[in-house]
């Protein structure tokens, strides 16, 4: 007969080793739980570095493209500012050159013209012409009185222009009036004239770079 002692030492047993089976059992599933995890978080770091290597390389490449956007608007901005000053000393230069047209051959055929554009422009049937002494020689009673008959206007000449290169034409209590000298007309052709001058200064500065012949 089995004593009490002999009962309880061998369930002692069995208890014991379905505890060692359980916390086998636990060990085994907390390890792969905690190699879950452990692969999660590295699978997480991996997108993450990626995402991050990602983020990096865009900003790089968009600060790449702003230095270059940035630098070649600089270079733009230099560029037309170096065409403006080009611009202006040939225009500056052709100003004090516009006397010189007086000594043209054709200049008698240019005064003529000068006044009779203006004149048209001044829309009246009586006017005042100013000129400056050289182009008032040129303007000759009988220049003044064909062109009086064909336009059918009443005009004389006023006080000489002590500035400016042509005529000026005013109505007579002077509230109208309409500057034709030579100055002016450049000044109002200058924005138009723009692009082609600087493309012939282009073209010349090209073919001397070249060594060809003007």
């Amino acid at each position: 007969m089995v004593s009490i002692e002999e009962n309880i030492e061998s369930l002692s047993r069995a208890l014991l080793g379905d505890a060692k089976s359980d916390a086998a059992q636990a060990f085994v599933d907390a390890k792969a739980k905690a190699d879950a995890l452990l692969q999660r978080a590295q699978e997480q770091a991996a997108a993450q570095r990626v995402e991050i290597i990602a983020r990096a390389q865009s900003e790089a490449d968009r600060l790449h493209s702003q230095a270059i956007a940035t630098t070649q608007m600089k270079a733009r901005t230099m560029e037309l500012d170096h065409r403006e000053k080009l611009l202006e000393h040939v225009f500056t230069e052709s100003r004090k050159q516009l006397a010189g047209v007086q000594h043209w051959t054709e200049y008698a055929q240019i005064a003529a013209r000068l006044l009779k554009e203006a004149l048209v422009q001044l829309k009246s049937n009586k006017a005042v012409v100013r000129a400056d002494a050289e182009t008032q020689k040129y303007l000759t009673p009988a220049v003044m009185s064909k062109i009086s008959q064909e336009l059918g206007m009443e005009i004389t000449f006023g006080e000489p222009l002590s500035q400016g290169t042509g005529v000026i034409v005013e109505t007579i209590d002077g509230h109208l009036q309409y500057d034709n000298t030579l100055e002016t007309r450049l000044n109002r052709l200058q924005n138009s004239l723009r692009s082609p001058v600087y493309q012939l200064m282009n073209g010349e500065t090209h073919r001397i770079q070249n060594g060809e012949s003007l």
